[in-house]
């Protein structure tokens, strides 16, 4: 015995099914540019931008569907999870796979990181000077002076 349908549940059928086909388009959006970008900063513009609202609207249409309210916090948990850790890590991707020279800078129209890097760069290499030349002097202080069996 199933109750006839009344307009609203049509009208949030209609509103799921849409939600669900442009979350899912979406979605496949994101697998297709993971797939068909050249560098690694296209591939993590691909990855996070669509994903987040694809499943946002995935969420969506499962909640509409569900009919209880129960079930919201759950999938609002889920989303915001989502949305605090994609920007993160695609921040720390990216820094990673600049370090290691996975871009193509002619793709880049502004190179903000190139300075920061440069800068760590450059002070990475005093530090390792300073720490070198002092290692040197504790070695020499240590051994005493040098000797090559010419004084005798």
């Amino acid at each position: 015995m199933n109750p006839e349908p009344s307009a609203v549940d049509t009208v949030i059928d209609a509103v799921s099914a849409v939600f669900m086909v442009v979350g899912a388009v979406m979605s496949l959006g994101a697998a297709i540019g993971l797939l068909r970008f050249p560098d690694l900063m296209s591939r993590m513009h691909a990855a996070t931008k669509p994903q987040v609202l694809g499943l946002f609207l995935l969420l969506a249409s499962v909640g509409l569907q569900l009919r209880t309210w129960w079930v919201w916090p759950a999938l609002f948990v889920a989303w915001i999870f989502q949305v605090l850790t994609v920007p993160v890590s695609a921040h720390m991707v990216g820094r990673a796979g600049y370090r290691t020279k996975h871009l193509h800078r002619e793709l880049l129209t502004t190179d903000e990181l190139e300075a920061v890097v440069q800068k760590a760069a450059d002070k990475k290499t005093a530090d390792g000077r300073a720490a070198g030349g002092q290692e040197a002097d504790e070695r020499a202080a240590h051994d005493g002076p040098a000797d090559d069996g010419a004084s005798a």
